[in-house]
Formats: C-alpha cells, sequence, structure tokens
C-alpha cells in the first residue's frame, strides 16, 4: 500500500474547535491506516506551538502560517473570479511542497478536508481523492445572503454561487465525497447536476467521551457558587451562527427565563467574541468570558446547555460535548441535525423561541426529569457517538484493505 497526503485548511492541533476537532481525528484515524503526509495552515502562534504534536503522527508535514488579510484576499478574488475562501487560502509554499511530495513519495490517496484545500491537488495525479466538505458551505453563504443587509448580502451570494460550482467540481474530481451527516449529504446531492454520477458518503462527528466525562471534572468555581440556575452557550464567537444564537437568548430567551428565575445566569463561553457580545457582559444576567482554557468546567457547572442556532450546518461539536458532559441540552431543529439522539429523551428540541423557553423551564423545574435526560444524553454519546464508530468507513474510502490486520508501515 502506498501513503497519504492530507490536505487541511487548519492545523488539526489543539482540537479546540469545531473544524479542528474533526480534522485532528480523521488525521489520528488516516495515521492508523497508512503513513500521511500533512500539509495545513496556522493562524495563530498557538497553532505553531502544536507543532510537534502534528509531527508526532505526520511523516512530514508542511505547516505554513495563514497571513492573508480577508480585505487582501476579497480584492484577490474579485480580480480573479474566484470564491474569497479560496483564495484566503491560496499559498505558494504548500503548491511546492504538495508537488515535492508527490514526487518524492509514493502517494495512494489524496484526502482533502474543507473545500479550500482542493485548489492544491494536482491534475496530473492519478491516485485515489477523497474530499471532506465536512458542509455544504455554498448552501451557507446563500443563507447569510438572504438574512443579510447591503453589501454583506452581496458578497455573500457571489461566494455561495462560486463555492456551489467549486464543490461540485470537485466531487467530479473525487472518487468519494464526504459529508457530515446523511442530511447534509443529501442536500449536497440535490444541489449538483448528476448524483447518480457522484459517490457521497456520510461520516458524522464523534466524540472524545473520555475527555468529556463528568465523574473527572470540578464545576466551575462561579457557576458551582451561583445561587440561580446556570444556562451555558459554547462556541467560537465570531462565527455568525453562534453570535446569531447567543443573541437569541440574550433578547428573546433569558428574560422570559428570568421572569421565573430572576438569579438565572446566561453564560457565554467561547474564543473572539465580537463586540456587540463582549458589550452586554455584566448586564441583566449575562456573563461573556471569552476564551477559556477548559471549556468542560463550565458545561459540569451547566443546569441547562443551550444551542438555539437557526443557522447550522453538519453535526454540532458543542451539542455532543455537552451530552457527554451529561448536561440537559435544549436546542434548536437545526442544531439537533445528524444526531440520531430521541427528542424528550436524549435532549430537548424547540421549534421556535416559545418551545425553546417552555422546554428550559420545564428542565429547570423539574429536577428528577433533568437527570434523568442528562444521564440518557452521556449514554448515547457513549454507545453511538464513538469517534472509532463514525470513522471505521474511513479506511474503505481511501481504498485501503485491512482485512490482513496489518498497518501500512510509515
Amino acid at each position: 500500500m502506498g501513503d497519504i497526503l492530507f490536505l487541511a485548511h487548519r492545523m488539526p492541533f489543539p482540537p479546540d474547535r469545531g473544524d479542528k476537532i474533526r480534522s485532528h481525528h480523521l488525521l489520528k484515524s488516516l495515521a492508523d491506516i497508512a503513513a500521511v503526509h500533512v500539509a495545513c495552515f496556522g493562524d495563530t502562534d498557538a497553532d505553531f506551538t502544536h507543532e510537534h504534536e502534528l509531527a508526532a503522527v505526520a511523516s512530514s508535514h508542511c505547516l505554513v502560517r495563514r497571513s492573508k488579510s480577508m480585505v487582501r484576499a476579497g480584492l484577490e478574488a474579485l480580480a480573479s473570479g474566484n470564491p474569497v475562501s479560496l483564495t484566503a487560502f491560496g499559498h505558494r509554499d504548500i503548491h511546492d511542497w504538495v508537488g515535492r511530495t508527490l514526487r518524492q513519495q509514493t502517494i495512494q490517496t489524496i484526502v482533502v478536508f474543507s473545500g479550500q484545500m482542493g485548489q492544491y491537488i494536482p491534475a496530473s495525479f492519478k491516485g485515489r481523492v477523497v474530499v471532506d466538505l465536512c458542509d455544504v458551505d455554498s448552501a451557507k453563504f446563500e443563507a447569510y445572503a438572504k438574512d443579510g443587509s447591503w453589501p454583506r448580502r452581496w458578497i455573500d451570494a457571489r461566494e455561495g454561487k462560486l463555492l456551489s460550482g467549486v464543490e461540485e467540481a470537485l466531487s467530479d474530481r473525487a472518487d468519494t465525497t464526504v459529508l457530515i451527516s446523511d442530511v447534509e449529504a443529501e442536500l449536497f446531492r440535490s444541489r449538483i447536476s448528476d448524483p447518480a454520477a457522484h459517490q457521497v458518503a456520510a461520516i458524522r462527528n464523534g466524540i472524545d467521551f473520555d475527555f468529556f466525562n463528568p465523574s473527572t471534572v470540578a464545576p466551575q468555581p462561579d457557576l458551582a457558587a451561583s445561587t440561580g440556575p446556570n444556562i451555558v452557550f459554547t462556541g467560537q464567537m465570531d462565527y455568525a451562527p453562534n453570535i446569531g444564537a447567543a443573541i437569541r437568548v440574550m433578547d428573546r430567551i433569558l428574560p422570559a427565563i428570568r421572569a421565573v428565575h430572576p438569579d438565572a445566569t446566561f453564560h457565554l463561553v467561547g474564543r473572539a467574541p465580537v463586540s456587540k457580545l463582549t458589550a452586554r457582559d455584566g448586564q441583566d444576567g449575562i456573563r461573556v468570558w471569552g476564551e477559556v482554557p477548559d471549556v468542560r468546567p463550565f458545561l459540569a457547572g451547566a443546569d441547562i446547555v443551550m444551542a438555539p442556532l437557526e443557522i447550522a450546518r453538519g453535526v454540532q461539536n458543542k451539542v455532543l460535548e455537552a451530552m457527554a458532559m451529561a448536561r440537559p441540552v435544549v436546542l434548536s431543529s437545526e442544531a439537533a441535525t445528524g444526531i440520531d439522539a430521541v427528542d424528550g429523551d436524549h435532549f430537548a428540541i424547540g421549534d421556535d423561541d416559545q418551545d425553546l423557553i417552555a422546554a428550559a423551564l420545564d428542565l429547570l423545574s423539574d429536577g428528577p426529569k433533568s437527570l434523568q435526560m442528562a444521564a440518557a444524553a452521556r449514554r448515547y454519546v457513549t454507545t453511538e457517538q464513538s469517534w472509532s464508530a463514525m470513522l471505521s468507513p474511513l479506511a474503505s474510502i481511501c481504498g485501503f484493505d485491512l482485512s490482513t490486520g496489518e498497518r501500512n508501515a510509515a
């Protein structure tokens, strides 16, 4: 068997945000199949402090700092007619490293993580290509455009239209196109011209339930000392869907909860909160924590974890993490997509603000029901959502026969 070339738009270490969590576990699984050579971008100094972890997994690697500003990427994209998100991840050093690696190594399969990295697949490559799009990004930008204001609406509409063509072209090039859920895979099939000509598969996100284990984590002290219920939302807080969900809680859900529980506090936990969120810190039962070293103590101290996303693609890691920490989760149907748990047993889905408020108040008033749901949530993820189970089809998709039980030596 040959080796694997893995192209990721972000450094897979540390696994501390949604896309990096998926690429991290994908890379580790690939490394159990064959020797892996990795090209990826680092966004921050912290990414580069973890380069030794990447080197320990990869047979060779190329880690490049992504320094191109979005303004520059936008201007280049307008001039070239390309999507901004592809232009932002264009870099000559990765092109050159990929070329050298293909000349020097026996690469059997190229695995592309996220559509931005498809630009590095050489037209001359004759091996297998697997593209993990994760989500249908073009549909996400179309949703942004629908709800946005000028000029952002035009920018997002352009991005959605161009990305749709890129996604289909990548799927034409790929032996298999992977999406993060059956729902997302079906959405992708509905948007391409000849679905029967494309091999599309779903690989759901898993959860490291040994790491997210409530028996090993103490609640964050401020939450533990709180006299009222703690409502927690986690996520990357410069990401538009998370911003929208947080504002939804602050403006439309939390006031109704505080009408019944005046001491209730909404804890917003996640890196890079935008100014419209930080400005609310300390107001009307709102705490904006920003980046924290470990999200688990905040989950451990939560009476309820909320995820009322109105735009959600794929599987929400924040939901799986809360469930693994045995917390009752109140969420929108969009945030529940791709998680085959049962509404009312493993979490509580609300179709609108009033449903979400009612579900939260019900759980806050019924301690035994809340504990029962929390325990059921933990059981569900440990039995149904392990990373090893989710990634079990990966070897076959990548064209490797591991029936002999032998791993390709690095």
